[in-house]
C-alpha cells in the first residue's frame, strides 16, 4: 500500500508542470524531505558520467558508515594492482626442498571456488617448508564485532588461507567435515556458540540445521597441520625464506574472485584481496599498505578523504561520503569495459544480493553493491535509464529505525523516477 501511494505521488509530480528533469528532481526531493527520513541520516548523489554533471546531491559530502559498500573501494584497489590470475604462492627450490610462503590468495581449496592449482603444485614435492614471516597483519580487523568470531561471514585473515579459513560441516548424505583435519574437533551437541572463542573446538546440532560453516582460528602451526593431513607428508616451519629469487605460482582467474566478492558480498575475499595487493606493492602482507597506496596515488583526488580500516566493511569505523563512492565508481566505469564491469556487480532483480530488489520489467537497469549493518543500508552503483543514459549513484542510509524493506521501497521508488525521468 505504501509503495502504491509513493508511486502515485511520483507520477503526479513527474507528469505535472516544468521539464522532465526538474519534475524528477522535485519528485526525489519530495520523498527525501518526507517525515520518513526525518530521524535518520541520508545521502544521495547522482552523476552523469558522459556530461560529468551532478544531477542530484543530497548530503553528498557528509560521512556515512558504508557497510559492504566498502567493497567498492576494495574492488577498485584490486583492479588497479592485481594481475589477471591470482598469485597463489611464492616459492623457491633449494636442493630437494620446496620453500614457499603465502600471498594471501583466498582461493586455495575454497569450499565454493575449489581451485586446485596450489594443491596440485605442492603435492608434487616430498619435502615442503613453509614460511609465515611475510604476514604482518592481524587476524581480525579494527572495529569488528567480537561476537562475530563464530559466524561464517567473519573468517580470520591470513597469509596462506586454506578452505576459506572456515570449517564446513555437513550432515547429509553422510556426516562430513572439511577440512578433514578438524573432524575430531566437532562436538555434535547444541551450544550457545558455534565455536570456542580461543580454540578450534566446534559445535554442531544436526537437529537444527544440515550445514554449518564456522571460521577457525589460524596460525602457522594450524596451516602446517592441515597441509600435513592433506598431503600425508610432513611440512617444516621455517623462520624465513632462503636467499634467492622467488618464483610465483599463479592460479584462479581474478574475475571469478571479483564476482563472488560483489555478488555474495564475501567478506573473506574482500579482506584477502587487500592482503594480496599488499604483497604485490611491498614485501609484506598487510592490508593497510594497500589502502594507503591507493589513497595516496590513484585516489589522491577523492572529494573527501575516507576513514578506511578494512576491506569488507565489517567495521563500523569506516567512513565514506556518497561523493567519494561515486568518484570511485566513475573511475572504474572509465577504465573497465562496461560488459565486464556490470558482470562483476549484482544486477537488480537478477543476481547476488539484489536478486529480490530493483528489478526491471524487461532487463536489469541497476548494477550495484549493497551494504548492510543493523540500522544501516547503502547502495551504490550504476543505473540505466529508459532513454539509454547511464547514471552513477550512491544512496546511503544510516541509523534508521524502520525495517530495511521499508527503506528499500523508498529507494526503489526514487530509482524508478530516475529511470523514467532521464
Amino acid at each position: 500500500m505504501q509503495k502504491t501511494i509513493l508511486l502515485f505521488l511520483l507520477s503526479a509530480l513527474v507528469f505535472g508542470c516544468a521539464s522532465v528533469k526538474k519534475r524528477t528532481e522535485k519528485a526525489i526531493g519530495t520523498i527525501l524531505d518526507s517525515p520518513f527520513f526525518d530521524n535518520q541520516f541520508t545521502g544521495f548523489v547522482v552523476l552523469d558520467p558522459s556530461s560529468k554533471d551532478t544531477l542530484y546531491d543530497y548530503n553528498g559530502d557528509k560521512y556515512f558508515t558504508p557497510a559492504s559498500n566498502t567493497k567498492i573501494f576494495t574492488l577498485y584497489t584490486a583492479l588497479k594492482t592485481l594481475p589477471k590470475k591470482a598469485p597463489a604462492l611464492n616459492y623457491l627450490q633449494k636442493n630437494d626442498t620446496l620453500f614457499f610462503e603465502g600471498t594471501g590468495d583466498p582461493s586455495f581449496l575454497h569450499h565454493y571456488l575449489q581451485d586446485s592449482t596450489t594443491y596440485s603444485f605442492l603435492k608434487k614435492s616430498s619435502n615442503l617448508a613453509f614460511s609465515h614471516a611475510n604476514f604482518q597483519d592481524t587476524p581480525m580487523g579494527q572495529g569488528w564485532s567480537w561476537d562475530d568470531f563464530a559466524w561464517y561471514y567473519s573468517p580470520e585473515r591470513s597469509a596462506f588461507p586454506l578452505f576459506g579459513n572456515t570449517v564446513l560441516i555437513q550432515q547429509t548424505p553422510n556426516f562430513k567435515v572439511s577440512p578433514d583435519y578438524f573432524k575430531d574437533s566437532v562436538v555434535q551437541v547444541q551450544n550457545t556458540w558455534n565455536r570456542e572463542k580461543d580454540k578450534n573446538t566446534f559445535y554442531f546440532d544436526s537437529t537444527e540445521r544440515d550445514t554449518l560453516e564456522i571460521p577457525y582460528k589460524t596460525d602457522a602451526h594450524t596451516i602446517k597441520n592441515i597441509l600435513e593431513r592433506l598431503f600425508s607428508n610432513s611440512v617444516a616451519l621455517v623462520d624465513k625464506m632462503p636467499q634467492g629469487k622467488k618464483e610465483t605460482l599463479y592460479g584462479i582467474e581474478m574475475d571469478s574472485l571479483y564476482v563472488r566478492l560483489m555478488h555474495e558480498s564475501d567478506n573473506f575475499i574482500a579482506e584477502q584481496l587487500l592482503i594480496v595487493a599488499s604483497g604485490i606493492l611491498t614485501d609484506t602482507l598487510n592490508s593497510e599498505n594497500a589502502r594507503n597506496h591507493i589513497l595516496k596515488n590513484q585516489l589522491k583526488d577523492l572529494p573527501q578523504h575516507p576513514r578506511w580500516v578494512d576491506g569488507s566493511g565489517l567495521s563500523r569505523y569506516n567512513l565514506f561520503t556518497p561523493k567519494s563512492m561515486v568518484y570511485v565508481l566513475n573511475e572504474m566505469y572509465q577504465e573497465v569495459p562496461e560488459e565486464r564491469l556490470f558482470s562483476i556487480f549484482p544486477a537488480g532483480g537478477v543476481s547476488g544480493t539484489l536478486d529480490s530488489w530493483y528489478g526491471g520489467k524487461e532487463a536489469p537497469y541497476i548494477f550495484a553493491k549493497s551494504g548492510s549493518l543493523s540500522n544501516n543500508y547503502c547502495l551504490s552503483g550504476y543505473l540505466r535509464t529508459k532513454k539509454g543514459r547511464l547514471l552513477i549513484f550512491s544512496f546511503m542510509n544510516n541509523h534508521f529505525r524502520h525495517s530495511p524493506s521499508e527503506v528499500k521501497e523508498r529507494m526503489q521508488t526514487i530509482f524508478e523516477a530516475l529511470r523514467e525521468g532521464y
